[in-house]
């Protein structure tokens, strides 16, 4: 039987033009830029200003950012028309409510899931974020590694529970060929992908994120 659902993609850390209209010519919801100096896809606000330039209405500008201060979020935005945050480091969930409403802008929440968490813990998690602020938009699930940002690994998605399940964005070591199956198995909101469709460290393929977003639109179908 088809699914009714279809699943949105973004595709972040990009920092070329190009790669911004490969990803929003092959279909892509959102596009995610990462204001991280420690990442290899960091990206200079007046950079990112240009790069949405080529931007067109409904597709999702989200900000990626680990841990940083009211002060530097409100530069970036100053220079990029961000429409979305992502809070990707030890931000609580009052420091994460706090500079989303100073700024006025949604905010997503990564949780790096880490191999003894239980889906129970995730469930709280996503409670204590949306206790905390009517600005939360949902989880990111990621996989924890040492270090923030993408971490090219999958982690255990049976740890997700089926409640909270549609309304997640999936990430952690996707890519064209495990995609199809993450999307079929969990039904996302959402998936979330970085170094699956890279040519190099932020330097995207066209050709796979095009063959990223075929599986999941393949699974969206099933």
């Amino acid at each position: 039987m088809s699914s009714l659902h279809r699943t949105r993609i973004k595709i972040c850390g990009l920092t070329r033009e190009q790669d911004v209209r490969d990803a929003i010519a092959a279909g892509a919801d959102a596009i995610g830029l990462v204001f991280y100096p420690h990442s290899p896809r960091n990206i200079a606000p007046e950079a990112a200003g240009q790069l949405l330039r080529c931007v067109p209405p409904f597709v999702t500008t989200t900000g990626l950012f680990v841990n940083a201060s009211l002060e530097t979020v409100q530069s970036v935005i100053a220079k990029v028309p961000l429409a979305l945050l992502q809070f990707h480091g030890d931000e609580t969930a009052e420091m994460c409510a706090h500079i989303a409403a100073a700024v006025n802008r949604p905010f997503i929440r990564a949780l790096r899931v880490k191999p003894e968490a239980t889906a129970a813990d995730l469930i709280e998690y996503e409670a204590q974020y949306r206790a905390a602020s009517s600005l939360f938009s949902g989880l990111l699930l990621d996989t924890f590694v040492d270090g923030y940002g993408g971490s090219g690994k999958v982690f255990d998605w049976s740890l997700i529970p089926e409640s909270i399940a549609h309304r997640v964005v999936l990430s952690g070591g996707l890519n064209a060929q495990n995609a199809a199956e993450a999307v079929s198995r969990i039904r996302p909101f959402a998936v979330d992908v970085s170094s699956g469709v890279e040519a190099a460290k932020g330097i995207k393929d066209a050709e796979k994120i095009r063959a990223f977003i075929r599986a999941v639109r393949t699974a969206d179908a099933v």
